[in-house]
C-alpha cells in the first residue's frame, strides 16, 4: 500500500491509501504473498515462535511507541529478532563437535548461551534500528538515541559496540531483513476486500486491525492454546497435536484473515457473515476456520457474544 505522512505531526502514523492501486498489481501481489507465505511454513524451525514471548513484545511496542516509530517498524522488530533468536539457537545445537571432549563442547555451548543472554537487550535495541531503517517512515532510530536508552538502564555500550550489533544481526540473518508482516497480509486483503465491494470502509476497518493485531501480539499463546482446544475439542492437547498446531500458529494469511474478520465483527456484526464469505473466496481459507480464530480473539475481550455464535445461526 501507498503510505502518506500527515503534515500536522511528525510523528503520526503515516495511513495507508486504499483504492489506489491497480487490480492486477493487487492480484500478483496477493499471488506473491501467498506463496510467500507458503514458503516460510514449509521451512519452519522447530523453536518457530519461542521468541515472540508477551514481555518481550510488550517491551519492543513499548520502545517503538516512545521513539514514534510506525505499526510495520514495530511489528517488523519482533519478527527481525524471532528470526534472530533463532538462528542464535541453531548455532548453539549445531557447534562445532569434532575434535572436542564432552567438557569441552559443553563449556562452549555454554559460553555462546551466556553470550545470548547478556546481549539480549543490545540485539533487541538492533533490530527495533533495523526495523526503523526499513520503514517508510522517515523517523529512524539514530545511534545516539538507542545509546542513550541503553545507558538509562545501566548497560555501557559504545558507539561501536552498537554499529557491530546491527552487523551482528545483518550478517547472522544474512541481510535478509525485509520480512512480512501480519499487516502487510492485512493491508492487502483490505485493498481486495474494497475491491470486491465490501460494506464496511476501509479505514476504520484498518484502524480496529492494528489494535487487534498489538492485542493478539501480546495475547499470542493464550489466542493459540483456545484455538487449538476448539480445533481438537479437548482441554489437555498432546505433544503431537501442541507440535502439528505449530504450522496453524505460524500461518501469516490465517491471522491476517481472522484480524480482519474479528474487527469487523465488532464493528458492525450484523456485515460480518458477509466478510467472511469473502475471505474465504480471496483466500481459500474455510468460513470455519475463520470464524474459529475470531471466536479465540474476542473470547480474550468480550467474553460469551462471539462470531462463533451467530455463524452456527
Amino acid at each position: 500500500m501507498v503510505s502518506r505522512v500527515p503534515v500536522a505531526s511528525r510523528f503520526s502514523s503515516p495511513d495507508p491509501l486504499f483504492g489506489e492501486v491497480a487490480p492486477e498489481i493487487i492480484e500478483d501481489t496477493l499471488i506473491h504473498l501467498a506463496m510467500e507465505n507458503e514458503q516460510h511454513l514449509s521451512m519452519l524451525p522447530d523453536p518457530a515462535g519461542c521468541f515472540r514471548e508477551a514481555r518481550t513484545v510488550e517491551f519492543i511496542f513499548l520502545l517503538s511507541e516512545k521513539w514514534h516509530l510506525d505499526q510495520s517498524a514495530r511489528y517488523q522488530a519482533v519478527e527481525l529478532l524471532e528470526r534472530f533468536m533463532i538462528k542464535q539457537v541453531e548455532q548453539i545445537c549445531t557447534s562445532p563437535r569434532q575434535n572436542v571432549t564432552g567438557g569441552e563442547q559443553g563449556r562452549s555451548q555454554n559460553s555462546l548461551q551466556e553470550q545470548i543472554h547478556d546481549t539480549f537487550v543490545l540485539r533487541l535495541v538492533s533490530c527495533i534500528q533495523l526495523a526503523s531503517k526499513l520503514s517508510l517512515h522517515y523517523n529512524a532510530v539514530n545511534t545516539d538515541t538507542a545509546l542513550k536508552f541503553l545507558q538509562s538502564l545501566k548497560y555501557s555500550y559504545t558507539k561501536q559496540e552498537l554499529l557491530e550489533s546491527e552487523l551482528a544481526v545483518l550478517e547472522t540473518l544474512q541481510f535478509q531483513i525485509n520480512v512480512l508482516t501480519p499487516l502487510a497480509y492485512i493491508e492487502l486483503l483490505l485493498e481486495v476486500l474494497g475491491h470486491n465491494g465490501c460494506l464496511l470502509p476501509a479505514k476504520p476497518l484498518h484502524q480496529m486491525c492494528v489494535q487487534l493485531l498489538d492485542f493478539f501480539y501480546l495475547k499470542r499463546d493464550t489466542i493459540y492454546d483456545t484455538l487449538l482446544n476448539i480445533a481438537i475439542e479437548n482441554l489437555t492437547p498432546s505433544e503431537l497435536q501442541i507440535a502439528k498446531f505449530l504450522i496453524v500458529k505460524e500461518d501469516l494469511m490465517l491471522l491476517a484473515v481472522g484480524i480482519i474478520s474479528t474487527s469487523a465483527f465488532m464493528l458492525n456484526p450484523e456485515h460480518w457473515k458477509k466478510v467472511v464469505e469473502h475471505l474465504n473466496c480471496i483466500t481459500g481459507i474455510t468460513s470455519q476456520s475463520i470464524s474459529e480464530f475470531s471466536y479465540a480473539v474476542l473470547k480474550h475481550i468480550i467474553g460469551s457474544t462471539t462470531p462463533k455464535q451467530h455463524h452456527r445461526r
